[in-house]
Formats: C-alpha cells, structure tokens, sequence
C-alpha cells in the first residue's frame, strides 16, 4: 500500500527472534533502495514483542548483519530520530492508546475463553468436515454491562478485533499484485493484547507505521494475507 502524497518514509522491521535470514535482508535491501532512490528515510524497528523468543544478542546480531550489507538507516536503534523509541516493547503505551479508542468506538471487545477451551475447540473443530474456522465469537456476545464488571473483576481475559459483520470485502492496491480483495466473513476476530498484556504483531506494526508516518510498506509476500486484517 502507498500514499504518493508525501515524502517517502519505509521500514524494515525484523524481530530478533533469531538472526537476519535471507528473506529478511532482501526486503530490507527493497526498502533501503527504495529510499535512497527516492530521498525517502529509512527507518529501522526492532519488532521484540515476542517476549520468550526475542533477544538482546539477536538484535545486535541483525544490527551488524545490515551494517555488513551496507545498509545505514536514517531512524532506529543507536540513531534515534523523530518517531522513537524504535523497539516495540519500549511503545506499549501508543498500543494501549490506541486499543482505547477502538473499546470506545465499540470496535473492540473482551475475550474471557482460556487457552485451554480454545484448545478444545480447535481440536473439536478440525474433526469435522469444516475444520476449524477461527474463533467462534462466543464471548462478543456478552452484553457490554456484564463483560466491563468481569474486565474490573479481574477476570483473565484477551481484547479481540471486533471484525464488522455485513461488511463488504477488504480492497487495497499492492504495488506487485494489483487489486487486491478479501472476504471479510472468512476473518476472525484477531487478538489484539494477550491475557498477559502484551500486544499482537498485526495490532502493534499497524499502530507503529501510522505513528511513524510510513508512506509505503515494503514487505515479504507471506505478509500479503495480513495485509486485510491490518487495513480493519
């Protein structure tokens, strides 16, 4: 996706839950070219939200590789810049911002199932000539008095993406596959922040590229089919 009407901005976001494999340094080569050519900024961000797999080591391991490749950046670690902190467990606070305003908006809802009746389900589910097709939505129809005591109770509980029902599909333009459009009846009702407080990929790199002023979003192709669940 792009917005042609301001100056370029990219990202390169790895997550330092291993070294800078082969896939990863390409799409940072695309979009530290892109930037170069265009006089764009490129900025770096370490996606560290994976709070058992991500490392220090790691980060600084991926910080010499691009260093090895040539690949200065404008913005991130170790140069600052206008838009930091440029790690995402140091941005929880611009998450919770803006998972507050989805609550308000009534686009965003409590999820009180445990791993272990998900579990269940999932299993149950891929028994059946169906299989399994995500969450099955149960805990968004709690009437909104009833879920706001058992949030203040402190029962455990996840924040869910309250995916429009009714809704036309996903449209948006890719640079490589053209058109692009998605059913939204097949999407399920992604987690935004875990029972734990931490916050998901697809909901934290949304919040980080608006707040970063990305202008164009250069990434793998195993990131095409995130891509609708980033635009709701």
């Amino acid at each position: 996706m792009t917005d042609s009407s301001k100056p370029v901005r990219v990202r390169f976001a790895p997550s330092p839950t291993g070294m800078l494999h082969i896939g990863g340094a390409r799409t940072a080569i695309y979009n530290w070219a892109f930037a170069r050519a265009t006089g764009g900024t490129f900025v770096l961000r370490i996606e560290d939200t994976d709070p058992e797999r991500s490392t220090e080591e790691n980060t600084q391991i991926i910080l010499r590789a691009l260093r090895w490749l040539g690949l200065n950046w404008d913005e991130g670690p170790e140069v600052g810049g206008p838009c930091g902190p440029y790690f995402q467990t140091q941005r929880t606070d611009t998450y919770e911002a803006a998972l507050q305003k989805l609550i308000e908006a009534d686009m965003a809802y409590p999820c009180f199932c445990s791993k272990e009746t998900l579990d269940a389900k999932r299993e149950a589910a891929e028994k059946t000539e169906g299989g399994y097709a995500g969450y099955d939505r149960t805990c968004r129809a709690i009437p909104a008095d009833e879920a706001r005591a058992r949030v203040a109770a402190g029962e455990p509980h996840t924040w869910r993406l309250k995916v429009p029902e009714g809704h036309g599909p996903v449209e948006f333009e890719d640079a490589v596959y053209g058109h692009m459009s998605f059913p939204v009846d097949v999407m399920d009702d992604m987690i935004l922040r875990r029972t734990d407080g931490t916050f998901t990929y697809n909901f934290a790199v949304v919040c980080d590229d608006v707040n970063m002023g990305i202008t164009h979003v250069i990434r793998g192709d195993d990131h095409l089919s995130n891509t609708p669940r980033q635009v709701l």
